[in-house]
């Protein structure tokens, strides 16, 4: 490509693919406009790009990047995370302490729209860990086995939330709203449930999808969050210390089969095993901004030490219907 050497990041396996300057000319947003056809080339068939060795050291850096890719982006609204907004589509990476990780998974999959891309930019890299690990879905969707896609697409999934002051995160972050009013015209809007049990405590469900066609190659991929919504996804002791202070039936956040039926459990770690074996993970670089399909590669987060700072844009926003 027109002013930067290209190869794959990782010797083995399902791998970002590697782009550099090639001289020292720099400026990742000419070489965007320079390489616009080769790019989308590229992402289609590897899945995961990564820009390494530009100069892109600030948020405004990094947002011309996202201007330069895609004119159109994803807001971040009925939220599952702590994010901050910090410029114009661009937002922290999940504000989770160090010590936690993230579990692999495709952004806004609990949705039913979601951004086809996801770019990621490294401002500071940690002293140790942070990485963000990836995961090729056709391989984690072949690994989980079609019987259990069968499943999840047949039945959906259904996602219970109940919304409390000083519990997981309020509502009010999650739909970026205080009136009441507004809250229950998105509901409205986006096909989810929304009832008040009482002056504080707001229970929230939707159903949707448990499988995804990818719009160009047509693969279908697990693509759902109930890995990481379903009460098993917390440690046993914990898990079991919410149960008992809040009840099965109004825990912060749940999922099942949108029939309402329970998850298998067999089949929810068998689905975190899937994704713990396809994960890959190389260490951030300053500087360095990550591009995937977020149907063709999941993302976490392992824990850091020091300080991290990776900035995120939702991009090409994406509804299947």
């Amino acid at each position: 490509m027109l002013g930067m050497t290209e190869r794959k990041l990782l010797a083995e396996g399902a791998s970002p693919w590697l782009l550099e300057p090639a001289s020292n000319e720099r400026d990742i947003v000419q070489a965007v406009n320079d390489n616009r056809a080769e790019l989308d080339a590229r992402l289609l068939e590897h899945g995961a790009l990564l820009f390494r060795g530009f100069d892109v050291s600030s948020v405004d850096g990094f947002e011309a990047f996202a201007n330069a890719i895609s004119a159109h982006k994803s807001d971040y609204v009925y939220r599952s995370t702590p994010r901050t907004s910090i410029g114009n589509g661009i937002f922290t990476a999940t504000e989770y302490p160090p010590s936690e990780t993230i579990s692999l998974h495709c952004e806004n999959a609990y949705q039913r729209n979601w951004p086809l891309r996801v770019a990621f930019c490294c401002l500071t890299a940690p002293t140790a860990g942070g990485e963000t690990p990836i995961a090729d879905m056709r391989e984690v969707s072949r690994r989980i086995g079609p019987r259990i896609l069968d499943d999840f697409e047949a039945k959906q999934v259904r996602y219970v939330r109940h919304y409390r002051r000083h519990v997981d995160i309020p509502w009010e972050t999650v739909f970026q709203t205080s009136d009441r009013g507004q809250l229950a015209a998105f509901c409205a809007d986006n096909g989810i449930e929304h009832a008040w049990l009482d002056d504080d405590t707001l229970r929230t469900a939707q159903i949707n999808q448990g499988v995804a066609y990818h719009p160009v190659t047509r693969d279908r991929v697990f693509f759902n969050q109930a890995h990481l919504f379903h009460i098993s996804n917390l440690d046993a002791s914990l898990a079991s210390s919410i149960v008992s202070l809040f009840g099965n039936d109004r825990l912060p956040r749940n999922a099942f089969y949108g029939d309402g039926s329970p998850l298998d459990l067999a089949d929810i770690e068998q689905i975190r095993n899937a994704f713990r074996e396809c994960a890959i993970a190389f260490p951030w670089q300053r500087g360095d901004v990550l591009l995937v399909d977020n149907m063709r590669f999941a993302h976490g987060r392992n824990p850091f030490e020091g300080e991290r700072k990776v900035v995120v844009s939702l991009l090409d926003p994406y509804s299947p219907a």
